[in-house]
């Protein structure tokens, strides 16, 4: 199929709509998706499935983009359509070639696009490329920080609506970058509650929460951070429950009413072991929990 200077040739010249607010972004994001799975070794060598976990993936970088896309984006649309552009062909439930989006729920891989993924330099360069080809400077800054390259310098951003500081265009790679890496290390579920829910069409129902607030800590490390559903996040944003050292959680009860007649309350939850990650190295450090005991619990 090719080599090195053949997959890099397809990367600025991709098929993309360019009149509705510049190149449209579905397919250029979608295969920096492909190269982190294939820099965190969990790219296939040959069949890709459509699965809520890319889905996520997709849709954390989509939030980079959002301000200037006005509809929500389907990730059905650039994995089946990237097939026209060389990277794979898209296959149907029962490995035939698939005739439309709604009905692809694979992608067949080259093996050489597989290798040119794997490939660290090749890797860097094509990420280089996407972001520089399909993106807006505020937006090339966010997707620098998320995917681990230096922030591009000695930029002019744009000065319009859509305009955010190099300051704040960083932040949201940062962010897009901690959500990623904290969610999948908790393998898309809360750490409380243990409750997963993902779509292809939206991604994942969990946050990833600092446990040492960012504004205070400056910290987006793993060990600050915690796989939490939204109701989940806030009671622990608002100190209603904390976390010990022996990750047996700490409710603040009485501190609060609640009601939970189709499921268990919060004050339920109350001498419970955490749910953490297969990888102890994952897990949170005492220090950020010892800090949100001090600085955000609310009970004694």
């Amino acid at each position: 199929m090719g080599d090195f200077a053949f997959w890099m040739s397809k990367l600025p010249h991709l098929r993309v709509d360019r009149a509705h607010g510049g190149p449209a972004p579905h397919k250029p994001l979608l295969l920096l998706v492909i190269l982190d799975l294939a820099e965190q070794d969990e790219l296939p060598t040959e069949v890709l499935p459509l699965s809520p976990e890319l889905a996520f993936r997709f849709y954390t970088y989509w939030s980079i983009v959002a301000a200037r896309r006005s509809h929500r984006p389907d990730i059905r649309l650039p994995f089946h359509y990237l097939q026209s552009d060389g990277f794979w062909s898209a296959v149907d439930e029962m490995g035939n070639p698939s005739p439309g989006r709604k009905l692809t729920r694979f992608a067949r891989l080259p093996f050489d696009f597989y290798q040119f993924a794997k490939d660290p330099a090749s890797r860097d360069k094509a990420r280089r490329v996407l972001i520089a080809t399909y993106f807006t400077k505020s937006e090339q800054i966010a997707l620098s920080e998320a995917v681990g390259l230096p922030v591009p310098s000695g930029t002019d951003l744009e000065h319009e609506a859509a305009y955010r500081s190099p300051r704040d265009a960083a932040r949201a790679g940062r962010d897009a970058r901690f959500r990623l890496n904290v969610v999948a290390a908790y393998n898309y579920a809360c750490a409380l509650t243990g409750y997963s829910l993902t779509t292809i069409t939206a991604g994942s129902v969990v946050d990833a929460a600092h446990i040492h607030e960012f504004a205070d800590s400056r910290n987006d490390d793993l060990k600050n951070g915690l796989a939490l559903c939204k109701n989940v996040h806030w009671s622990f944003d608002l100190g209603l429950w904390t976390i010990a050292n022996d990750y047996h959680v700490i409710v603040a009860v009485g501190r609060f009413k609640e009601e939970s007649p189709n499921g268990r309350s919060l004050a339920e939850y109350h001498g419970e072991r955490l749910r953490l990650p297969a990888d102890s190295n994952l897990w949170p450090s005492p220090i950020h929990l010892a800090w949100h005991r001090k600085n955000r619990f609310v009970g004694f």
